[in-house]
């Protein structure tokens, strides 16, 4: 279930999250968070070789049966002297069809390391009542980050502190101009992300200001996080011709069900016609 931090004040959100806003966690405090929660990254499926993907496109039954027509047809184009038209044809649209899905899938992939570049930074923390810098990855929920202007966000976090504070979201929320953040309490139980101001996200920009926040989401459970993961899942996906392809083979099969109802019934009219026959000429 999804938590609303920016309904949450600043003392609820400090309780459930186990922390100190002036001392922060303890190192002994972050390491059990560590094993809990993990690293503070956007995770990604092993990566596959272009010559991987384009196979991979070959394995949809549609794409077979394809195949197997052309090589049909070129046979019998051979053998009747008709030459292998069709089967060059049917052949361009498969391997068309294979591209298509290669970029889709690549395109993606881009996408996702774009994110965990973004994501990829070191953090001003406190800990122990210090003043640390850590690689992101290692912040965990509870934390309590410092940011000035200049600064990329590297987790989400619930403000705890905010001076003339503003965050550049566009990749995001779409909005172009910086929003100005504060520390109260959001009622709305349903407002949009772009109107979350007392909230502050993974991968954002800090523009104007400077302020404190404390960890509450990292890694895939961050909003950019949740963006990384649909897009890892896009390889499911198929391409528009294996979509079309699969609403034909549907179509076929309930013409191809119809048609042997039909040629059972046809076939039991004439055994039964032809059983009379026979009986009236006994």
């Amino acid at each position: 279930m999804e938590k609303n931090w920016f309904n949450k004040s600043v003392q609820d959100v400090k309780s459930e999250l186990e922390t100190n806003l002036e001392q922060g966690l303890t190192s002994g405090q972050a390491q059990e968070k560590q094993e809990k929660y993990g690293f503070n990254e956007l995770k990604a499926k092993k990566k596959k070789t272009l010559f991987q993907k384009f196979v991979e496109q070959f394995k949809d039954f549609t794409i077979i049966v394809l195949i197997v027509a052309a090589i049909v047809s070129g046979i019998v184009g051979i053998s009747e002297g008709e030459g292998i038209t069709d089967t060059i044809i049917i052949l361009i649209v498969v391997i068309l069809n294979a591209v298509i899905g290669v970029i889709q899938e690549s395109k993606a992939e881009k996408s996702l390391e774009a994110l965990q570049k973004l994501s990829d930074h070191a953090s001003k923390v406190i800990r122990d009542g210090k003043l640390e810098v850590i690689p992101s990855k290692l912040l965990v929920p509870g934390d309590i980050v410092v940011l000035e202007t200049g600064d990329y966000i590297p987790a989400d976090l619930r403000i705890i502190e905010a001076v003339n504070l503003k965050s550049q979201e566009a990749a995001l929320t779409g909005e172009s101009v910086p929003v100005e953040k504060q520390e109260l309490v959001i009622d709305d139980n349903k407002v949009g992300l772009g109107d979350r101001i007392n909230m502050l996200f993974s991968s954002s920009l800090i523009t104007y200001g400077r302020g404190k926040g404390i960890v509450v989401e990292t890694g895939m459970n961050t909003e950019v996080g949740k963006i990384a993961g649909m897009l890892d899942a896009t390889e499911e996906t198929v391409t528009p011709l294996q979509e079309k392809l699969n609403k034909l083979r549907k179509n076929t099969r309930t013409c191809s069900t119809c048609n042997m109802c039909s040629n059972i019934c046809y076939r039991a009219n004439i055994w039964k016609r032809t059983n009379s026959y026979v009986h009236d000429s006994c």
